[in-house]
């Protein structure tokens, strides 16, 4: 006896999940051969299938489902959820958008094609089940990039100035648009007047006749910080403006890391005891990896200084060390956290993908019986701290997280006021393509 075209719908479903596994392998040889798609050749195979599983159970429920049933909802919903946590993670992992969307375009071809080799051996699967399979297949890829690319563009918009809870009407208010994208720069040029002030008022103190030189001497140190100052916060606008013209290209090449990051700590030492800071240091002395050394120096000093810079009391332990095909950086600092306005910068996006990572890598390692090394969330129950600016600190975590996508790295954050903020940013320990 034939099966009516809801058991036929059902039966290609087991069919379908049964060769999952061929499905996701079939999809990663396909993306790493594309020599356009650089970023997902540094993750590893959890990182790189993160939220896609759940998305084909959405597919393979819809197919079993009554049209317009409970169980059809919940796999739209689910769907859209897991392609939202999709482009989450890749805009965490450095994906350029062209990326995520070519991505989607060879996960389609790698099912359609496993439809077609589940079709020629199942020949009683009627035309209509091959068409309704295909029509839902559509909509699957079609919610996949609408959700991960929805996503991707809330987080960018996070990185100039706020978090867009909902891509469609931000991108229906471009004022809105416009006024979160210069948040970044209205700050930069809020820290810049404020510092020209003091210049100012320090010149004005120097010349004044009849000082006294004692007075005379804490002017001309304040004018010499202020100068100090100014000159750093300008050579940042620069370096972020490079990063964001895509003026600079990474020069891969073998070095030690463990050496690079011992010799920043030393070098930094002297600053951590004059704020009576500690400022430990641990990873393996010798750490050979390929890459830009002089962008992981950038992005590991610019994460070292502003914990010192921020931290009151206690100090900064900066960590190193291999996992797997990537090695990691870590500095943890005993400061009051980012204090920033909850949901509306770019340190709230990334502890948003790093909680949403954590998930996705704590199942997938569940499987293979180990451990997870993302960062864990920070306490959602622990109360919200008034916030507070601190001048350039948006400035400095833009630049490293453009640094991070320049060489293929993933930027995680852990922040709450009582246990200060830890950086933890993970680098493919080889490039395949020196370019």
């Amino acid at each position: 006896m034939s099966l009516t075209p809801s058991e036929q719908l059902v039966a290609l479903s087991d069919l379908l999940a049964a060769r999952r596994e061929s499905i996701l392998t079939a999809w990663r040889k396909l993306d790493r051969a594309d020599p356009e798609q650089k970023t997902g050749r540094a993750l590893t195979l959890g990182q790189f299938l993160d939220h896609i599983p759940p998305i084909l159970d959405a597919y393979e429920l819809k197919l079993r489902s009554r049209p317009g049933g409970a169980a059809a909802r919940a796999a739209e919903v689910e769907k859209e959820e897991e392609g939202v946590k999709h482009g989450l993670h890749r805009w965490q992992q450095g994906y350029r958008l062209k990326e995520l969307i070519s991505e989607c375009g060879h996960f389609q071809i790698c099912v359609f094609e496993e439809l077609g080799n589940i079709f020629a051996g199942h020949p009683e699967l009627e035309q209509s089940t091959r068409l309704e399979a295909h029509r839902q297949l559509l909509h699957l890829i079609n919610d996949i990039i609408s959700g991960s690319a929805g996503q991707y563009e809330r987080m960018q918009q996070a990185e100039a100035g706020g978090r867009v809870r909902d891509l469609m009407r931000a991108l229906a208010d471009v004022d809105e648009i416009e006024r979160r994208r210069a948040t970044l720069i209205h700050q930069a040029v809020h820290d810049l007047n404020s510092d020209v002030l003091g210049v100012s008022m320090a010149a004005n103190q120097i010349s004044r006749t009849g000082l006294a030189e004692t007075d005379r001497v804490e002017s001309a140190g304040f004018l010499q910080r202020a100068v100090q100052g100014l000159n750093s916060m300008l050579g940042e606008l620069m370096d972020l403006a490079r990063l964001e013209a895509g003026q600079e290209h990474r020069e891969v090449a073998g070095f030690d890391a463990g050496s690079l990051l011992a010799d920043l700590c030393a070098g930094n030492r002297p600053f951590a005891l004059e704020r009576n800071l500690f400022l430990n240091a641990k990873g393996p002395a010798r750490l050979p990896v390929e890459g830009d050394a002089e962008k992981v120096r950038r992005v590991a000093k610019n994460l070292l200084v502003n914990a010192l810079k921020y931290t009151e009391s206690g100090g900064v332990m900066v960590s190193w060390g291999e996992e797997k095909e990537n090695w990691w950086l870590m500095v943890k600092d005993t400061g009051p956290g980012m204090l920033t306005e909850a949901g509306t910068s770019l340190a709230d996006g990334l502890q948003e993908a790093t909680a949403s990572a954590k998930e996705s890598d704590e199942k997938s390692a569940a499987i293979k019986g180990e451990a997870s090394h993302v960062l864990p969330p920070k306490d959602t129950a622990t109360p919200t701290r008034p916030s507070r600016h601190q001048p350039g600190e948006g400035i400095g975590l833009s630049i490293v997280k453009r640094l991070c996508e320049l060489l293929d790295a993933s930027l995680e954050i852990a922040s709450s006021a009582e246990t200060g903020t830890t950086f933890r940013v993970v680098f493919p320990r080889r490039y395949r393509s020196k370019s």
